[in-house]
C-alpha cells in the first residue's frame, strides 16, 4: 500500500493534468457524502445516494442539472454546501487550494505553479500566484456587487431570505452553474422582470468570458488595439453568437404560443436574449424549455455545445476552439498556406489541438445519445439536448432530468465531469502530453474528399 501510495504521489507530481482531474473527483466525493447525510435534507434523512452523487457532480462541474428539487429535499445547510461547490467548481480546483495555502501562509511551489498553469490555460510560467490573486479578488467582487443588485428584487418579495437567495442566484449566474432555490421553475416567473434578467445575464457572461479577458481590459481599458489576440477572439466571438442567439431566437419563437407570443414587444426581446446567454453554459431558464420548437431547440445544442471561453467559469468546446475551426476551414478554402486572423499567425499546433477538441467532443457526444436511445424511451431531439447540456456544462433540461433511469444518470454525471474537467485533460492524466520522435516516416498519400 505505501509503494501503491509513493508512486501514485510520483506521478501526480510530474502529471499537472493528473492531479487537476484527481482535484475535482475529490470534491464531488466528499460533496456526494455531506450531501447523501441527513443534516443535508429537509426531513432529515438519507437521500438517494445516486441523486446526491448527481448534484455534487452537477454542482461542481457547474452544470445546473437535478434529478431532485434542491429546494425541497435540502435545508439551508445542505443548499450552503451545493452554493460552496459551485464556487469551487467556478473558480477550480487549484485556485481554491492556492487560496488555502496563502491563507495558511503555505509556500506555493513550483509544482503547484505548474498544475494551476494547466488549470487556468496559460502559456507563461510566471506570475501564476498573482493570477490566482487576481481571479479570486475579481470573482468574489463581481459575484459580491451581483447579489447586491439582486437583492433589489430578491429581498422585496422573500423578506431576509431574499438575501441568502441574492448571494446564491449571483454565485450560481456567475459561475455559470444554473441552480436556483426559489422552489419554482428557474427564473420563468421572472420572465417580464427585465431587470432581473439583465443582471443574471451579465453575471453570466463576465463568467463566461474567462479572467485572462479581465486582465486584457483592466490593462488596456477600452484599447481593442493592444488587447492579445486571444482577447479579441473571446469578444468577437461572444458578442456575434449573442446577437446571433438574440435575433434567431426572437424570430423562431415570436409566434410561439408557448413562449414568447403572450409577452409583450420588449420582454420578447429581454427574453430571447436570455435564452441567447443561457444557452451558454448558465443553465438559468426564463421560459419553459418544454415549449421550444424543435428549430430552437436545435439552435439551443448548438450554442450549448460551443459554450464559453477558456479559463472561465464556462463549459462546451469554447469560443475560441470553434473560432480556430472557422478561420482554418477559410484558410483552405483560399488555399493559403498560413492560417492568419488579426494580423497574426495561427501556428497549426493550436488548429490541431481545435480539432482534436472538436472531433472528441463530438463523438463523445453522438456515443452517449445512441446509448441513451438504447435505454431512455424519449426523443432523439431531446435526448440530444439532455446530452449536450450535460456535457457542456448548461444546465438545460427539456424536464427529461429527474425521469431518468439510474443507468442514465451515471452516465451523465461521466459526461458532466469529462466536460467541465476537459476530454484532452482527462486523455493527459494518462498520458503524456508530448511525444518527440527521433526519426520521421516518409510522407505518404491519401485521397481526402
Amino acid at each position: 500500500m505505501r509503494d501503491f501510495i509513493k508512486q501514485l504521489k510520483n506521478k501526480l507530481e510530474t502529471n499537472p493534468p493528473a492531479v487537476l482531474t484527481l482535484g475535482f473527483f475529490l470534491i464531488i466525493t466528499v460533496g456526494s457524502i455531506l450531501l447523501f447525510l441527513p443534516f443535508s435534507s429537509k426531513n432529515l434523512n438519507f437521500t438517494n445516494f445516486i441523486d446526491c452523487v448527481f448534484i455534487s457532480t452537477s454542482s461542481v462541474c457547474v452544470t445546473g442539472l437535478s434529478t431532485i428539487n434542491i429546494t425541497n429535499e435540502f435545508n439551508y445547510f445542505g443548499k450552503t454546501i451545493i452554493m460552496l461547490l459551485i464556487q469551487a467548481g467556478g473558480l477550480g480546483f487549484m485556485t481554491m487550494a492556492t487560496m488555502v495555502a496563502m491563507i495558511l501562509g503555505e509556500k506555493i511551489t513550483l509544482k503547484d505553479r505548474l498544475v494551476i498553469q494547466e488549470q487556468m490555460g496559460s502559456t507563461k510560467l510566471s506570475g501564476m500566484v498573482k493570477l490566482i490573486r487576481y481571479v479570486i479578488f475579481s470573482t468574489f467582487l463581481i459575484e459580491g456587487l451581483g447579489a447586491i443588485l439582486l437583492s433589489f428584487t430578491f429581498v422585496p418579495k422573500f423578506g431576509l431570505k431574499g438575501i441568502y437567495y441574492s448571494i446564491f442566484h449571483s454565485i450560481s449566474a456567475f459561475c455559470n452553474a444554473g441552480f436556483d432555490v426559489l422552489g419554482e421553475n428557474s427564473l420563468e416567473s421572472f420572465n417580464t422582470n427585465p431587470y432581473l434578467l439583465l443582471i443574471v445575464s451579465f453575471l453570466i457572461i463576465l463568467g463566461g468570458l474567462g479572467f485572462h479577458v479581465y486582465i486584457d481590459i483592466s490593462n488596456f481599458r477600452l484599447n481593442y488595439k493592444k488587447y492579445s489576440l486571444h482577447t479579441k477572439i473571446v469578444l468577437v466571438m461572444t458578442l456575434g453568437l449573442l446577437i446571433f442567439g438574440t435575433i434567431a431566437f426572437f424570430v423562431l419563437e415570436y409566434s410561439n404560443a408557448k413562449t414568447l407570443k403572450n409577452l409583450n414587444f420588449f420582454d420578447k426581446i429581454t427574453n430571447s436574449f436570455f435564452q441567447s446567454v443561457t444557452t451558454r453554459t448558465a443553465g438559468f431558464a426564463s421560459i419553459d424549455q418544454t415549449g421550444f420548437t424543435e428549430s430552437s431547440t436545435i439552435l439551443s445544442v448548438f450554442l450549448m455545445f460551443i459554450g464559453g471561453s477558456p479559463a472561465s467559469t464556462a463549459g462546451g468546446i469554447k469560443t475560441t476552439t470553434i473560432f480556430l475551426l472557422i478561420v482554418t476551414t477559410i484558410s483552405f478554402i483560399q488555399n493559403n498556406n498560413e492560417i492568419e486572423v488579426f494580423k497574426r499567425r495561427i501556428s497549426f499546433s493550436l488548429a490541431k489541438r481545435a480539432i482534436g477538441i472538436f472531433v472528441i467532443s463530438l463523438l463523445l457526444v453522438n456515443t452517449v445519445v445512441f446509448i441513451l436511445t438504447l435505454i431512455e424511451n424519449v426523443r432523439f431531439i431531446d435526448l440530444l439536448f439532455e446530452t449536450v447540456s450535460a456535457f457542456a456544462t448548461v444546465g438545460l433540461s427539456k424536464d427529461l432530468t429527474p425521469h431518468l433511469k439510474d443507468i442514465t444518470k451515471i452516465l451523465l454525471i461521466i459526461l458532466m465531469f469529462i466536460g467541465r474537467v476537459g476530454p484532452l485533460t482527462i486523455i493527459f492524466s494518462f498520458y503524456k502530453k508530448v511525444n518527440k520522435k527521433k526519426f520521421k516516416y516518409s510522407s505518404g498519400n491519401v485521397i481526402v474528399g
